[in-house]
């Protein structure tokens, strides 16, 4: 039978487990895995679950499960779970998180589809179609953002993009762009914020004996690097590490820490919660 993927979000009350398990039963499904989460802080209920059940036509699917869910206000998501979700990539020079997303994404370790990147330098272009990909170059000068940035949602639009991964794009959104993707755009960055700000952060950080390197995926606001975090992770730095070798093992938890993140967004796995995140594991 085909294999769905669902996700409800909607205020806590009691009997919402319920609606579902009889708004799934009655299209004949059968649950193979379900995680819940009721936020203390924002009073929202979020579900994840996976099941069964013969109905072809995920439309009419969706629209007798949410029947039932329809006196909770619940917002409700449903997709087959091989239908994979679009991703734009975008990138500057830095190459290191586009490889590894490319990497994963040809062994079938990143479940998305990857219709075009775009970037604001014609570096990486070889790079790109040697993997079959459109690449787009979109410049940005203080001048030119706006039609820059107009140029993006275009793509966005045309190509049907679900998720908008930042593969350390060089480039700050403005607040119109932050909005027209809200919660559905991922950037990444050294965890050293908000210290050591600026260029050349590894090399700030070896000059204060840091002893943790660190990498943060986030969802992309208006506030800068501020945004609802996805994943971390880190990493133990000696005394003995130069400041070439931070970087190098700052572009690995960078590259992991990103890998995850998209991961679990193309699985629906994350649901926003005012200014936090709630992430179902696999």
């Amino acid at each position: 039978m085909p294999h769905y993927v669902l996700t409800l979000q909607c205020p806590d009350r009691p009997g919402i487990v319920l609606a579902l398990a009889t708004g799934i039963g009655r299209a004949g499904g059968t649950i193979l895995d379900s995680a819940q989460f009721s936020d203390p802080t924002t009073g929202l209920f979020c579900v994840r679950t996976e099941f069964e059940a013969p109905a072809a036509d995920a439309e009419e699917l969706r629209a007798l499960v949410g029947a039932e869910l329809a006196a909770f206000g619940a917002r409700l998501s449903l997709r087959p779970r091989d239908r994979h979700r679009r991703a734009l990539l975008m990138v500057s020079r830095l190459d290191h998180c586009l490889v590894d997303l490319l990497y994963r994404w040809e062994r079938g370790e990143l479940p998305v589809e990857i219709p075009v990147v775009v970037s604001n330098h014609e570096d990486l272009r070889e790079l790109v179609e040697r993997h079959g990909l459109e690449y787009v170059h979109v410049p940005v000068t203080p001048a030119t953002k706006p039609a820059a940035e107009a140029r993006l949602l275009e793509l966005v639009e045309d190509h049907r993009i679900d998720v908008v991964v930042l593969a350390r794009y060089m480039q700050v959104l403005s607040d119109e762009a932050c909005r027209r993707l809200a919660g559905r755009a991922i950037n990444i960055h050294h965890s050293f914020l908000p210290g050591f700000k600026g260029a050349r952060p590894y090399h700030q950080a070896h000059d204060r004996g840091v002893k943790l390197i660190g990498a943060t995926a986030h969802y992309v606001t208006g506030d800068l690097d501020e945004g609802p975090i996805i994943e971390q992770d880190v990493v133990r730095v000696g005394h003995t590490r130069t400041a070439e070798q931070m970087v190098r093992l700052g572009r690995d938890v960078e590259r992991l820490v990103l890998a995850r993140a998209v991961t679990a967004h193309a699985e629906d796995r994350v649901f926003l919660c005012g200014a936090r995140t709630v992430v179902f594991a696999d």
